[in-house]
């Protein structure tokens, strides 16, 4: 059976664009976006993709639209949700209805920099090695449960967009490698420790870049 995907986004999606030209085994259901602007939604439109735009500014609080966002998600029958640049900090409640099926991509090598201008504050501490992260989404902020991470080298004439781009390639290479694991049934999910089976976990330790 073809995994379902919902895919949420809030702007261009370019994490999206890369799971469409990686030819995964899924069904991508719908996009979803909470700016009805975004870009994203434009090329999932030209994909023949459903898409549907949801402005988070037109409801009273954060659990209002995230309860007609988890309803708007269900109506698709996902057996999974990816988040491809969805910028908004989603409530416990939301969190609590997908966990297990709710996937996230983080541009640090988690659990450094959480949060937000991760490229920034790893220039700032002067760290060596930089990255991204793709686990699964729980209530406390971008330490869920590790699934893949790809790590590149910090320059010495790094600025954060020169550091953005190439955890960026990186981030386009490793999501696509999380979604086919999920989507072939492959992942094995622990005591939050994520591992593969076919004894292939130290494929989803560290996948270096360049």
């Amino acid at each position: 059976m073809t995994c379902r995907v919902v895919v949420l986004l809030s702007g261009r999606g370019s994490n999206f664009q890369a799971m469409i030209e990686a030819q995964l085994p899924i069904d991508i259901a719908a996009v979803i976006s909470n700016r009805p602007q975004a870009a994203g939604l434009a090329y999932a439109r030209s994909r023949g993709i459903h898409t549907v735009a949801l402005d988070h500014t037109q409801y009273p609080d954060r659990a209002a639209f995230d309860a007609l966002l988890a309803d708007e998600i269900e109506r698709h029958r996902p057996d999974l949700v990816v988040l491809a640049g969805y910028m908004r900090i989603l409530s416990p409640a939301f969190i609590a209805r997908f966990e297990g099926r709710l996937l996230n991509i983080h541009p640090s090598l988690l659990p450094m920099f959480p949060g937000l201008k991760t490229h920034e504050r790893a220039l700032a501490e002067g760290v060596k090695i930089h990255g991204c992260t793709v686990h699964f989404v729980t209530a406390n902020l971008d330490h869920g449960p590790i699934v893949i991470q790809a790590a590149v080298p910090v320059r010495a004439d790094d600025t954060p967009d020169t550091l953005a781009a190439r955890v960026l390639a990186q981030e386009h290479r490793i999501y696509p490698q999380a979604i086919r694991w999920f989507a072939e049934g492959r992942l094995i999910n622990v005591h939050g420790r994520v591992n593969l089976k076919d004894d292939l976990a130290s494929q989803s330790v560290l996948s270096p870049g360049t």
